[in-house]
């Protein structure tokens, strides 16, 4: 079985020392490159061609969570986790949005980051915000599962098109993923935010996150 490819992006050496030991001694990965800034981060991972790309969001000369979308954009086969001090939900939220694929802070056991690498490299997403294997967790799919659910009124298609919304995707590529035109996808797209009443992606992943939506696969 091939392994899980990672791309580690952090300022701090001996951090990524760490990581690259942590990562490295796990039979099913391995860390194919590594950078200490954004900029050469971008030059990097399109010839390493990671599976998961770990990313700092402190890091001299910029990056916060617009480094996720020019990550995503270098190498878009590749899943960003990110990796940083900051526990604030609003960084969640607006990682996620941008096409983050998991969310882990530093002070997380080193058994948390392992799990989120490969529940995100399954195209799942995970989060944990404090650091313990207690809320550490992959989001599993319960969508619709609790009475009064906000998604309840939705169509199966307007679901579909909220959770490729919700990961990042494009009309582009939501249409070439579901087999619809992009004009059709930009319908149910406007359709289900007005059913919702959300007006930011920020707010679609915020509903998206708490319907338990982001952990289905195979849409």
């Amino acid at each position: 079985m091939a392994k899980i490819r990672v791309f580690i992006v952090d300022d701090h050496a001996m951090l990524r020392t760490g990581l690259r030991m942590l990562i490295g001694a796990q039979s099913d990965l391995e860390v194919v490159g590594e950078a200490g800034d954004l900029r050469q981060a971008i030059d990097d991972v399109p010839r390493a061609a990671p599976d998961v790309i770990t990313l700092d969001l402190s890091m001299p000369g910029g990056a916060g969570v617009a480094g996720v979308e020019r990550l995503r954009a270098a190498a878009p086969d590749a899943k960003v986790l990110v990796l940083t001090m900051h526990d604030d939900p609003a960084y969640v939220r607006t990682a996620i949005a941008l096409g983050a694929a998991g969310y882990v802070v530093k002070s997380a056991a080193d058994s948390e980051l392992i799990s989120a690498i490969r529940a995100v490299s399954r195209g799942r997403v995970f989060v944990d915000m404090k650091g313990s294997g207690a809320l550490g967790t992959v989001l599993d799919h319960r969508a619709g599962s609790q009475s009064g659910s906000p998604v309840e009124g939705l169509s199966d298609r307007e679901r579909e098109v909220l959770v490729e919304v919700a990961r990042g995707h494009t009309s582009q590529d939501i249409a070439d993923r579901l087999g619809l035109s992009v004009k059709t996808v930009e319908s149910y797209r406007a359709r289900m935010m007005q059913k919702l009443g959300l007006k930011t992606r920020a707010d679609l992943v915020r509903v998206a996150m708490e319907c338990g939506l982001l952990g289905e696969r195979g849409l």
